[in-house]
């Protein structure tokens, strides 16, 4: 059954993964006129980075006000297929793939794009970054599993069983109102979870970023936008086909 969250953050959705299609055209275009001899120039495309990395703060923004009301949402959303949910790390993409995309193009050395360029210096910065994220990937996944030992806890099992065994309704009140305020700290765990790793996600983004230049920048947002829009359109056409089926 869907909740108002579920519901809420999929309409947002629906119009944020267009507006990244547009602005995903807009990079791909800037990427292809290569010409960037003035500072107004580098200017234009710093502000067009501005833009679309605006666009994704506005995505956690919105997320994570949602999340307050409806963490589990997040955790069994409505809005991603099955495809995508399968490659979410944390109620999100995992931020080490960043780092494969860039080895990717590197290496495969992508026509047209910039990435395939990264300097000495700059591949050396990135491997700072890329172990240092993985040290705070760990983090988040460490204290996941702390959630998820608080969620098996044997107590809270137990108040939930006598919970139904108790006749009084006084002494049921208070059961019931044990009961939720565990539940409330187990959502509570939850949200911390997403927003850590949410913050690894932002702070990926914000590394790479600073790395490059800013006609690198530009084909680097193409590059992770189009690989999420994409594999959005496979787990739509994947879910068209077996419902025909």
């Amino acid at each position: 059954m869907k909740g108002k969250v579920g519901e809420r953050f999929s309409e947002f959705f629906e119009k944020w993964a267009c507006q990244l299609d547009e602005y995903l055209q807009l990079l791909l275009r800037a990427s292809k006129q290569r010409v960037i001899n003035t500072v107004c120039d580098q200017r234009e495309l710093q502000t067009l980075v501005s833009k679309v990395t605006q666009h994704y703060k506005d995505y956690f923004t919105i997320k994570w006000s949602l999340a307050h009301e409806d963490v589990l949402a997040f955790f069994c959303p409505i809005w991603g297929s099955p495809l995508e949910n399968a490659y979410s790390w944390f109620t999100g993409w995992k931020p080490s793939t960043i780092f494969k995309l860039i080895d990717s193009t590197r290496i495969n050395r992508v026509p047209g794009s910039s990435l395939a360029e990264l300097t000495q210096e700059q591949l050396g910065k990135i491997e700072e970054l890329r172990v240092k994220i993985r040290l705070e990937e760990e983090k988040v996944e460490r204290e996941m599993e702390r959630q998820q030992v608080a969620m098996a806890d044997r107590k809270m099992f137990e108040l939930a069983r006598l919970t139904g065994r108790v006749k009084d309704s006084e002494t049921m009140d208070q059961f019931d109102g044990l009961v939720e305020v565990a539940m409330k700290g187990l959502m509570a765990g939850l949200e911390k979870v997403m927003k850590a790793a949410d913050c690894v996600r932002l702070r990926t983004l914000k590394g790479v970023l600073d790395v490059l230049s800013p006609l690198q920048c530009v084909d680097f947002l193409a590059a992770t936008s189009m690989l999420q829009i994409q594999l959005r359109q496979w787990g739509k056409r994947r879910d068209s086909i077996s419902r025909k089926e």
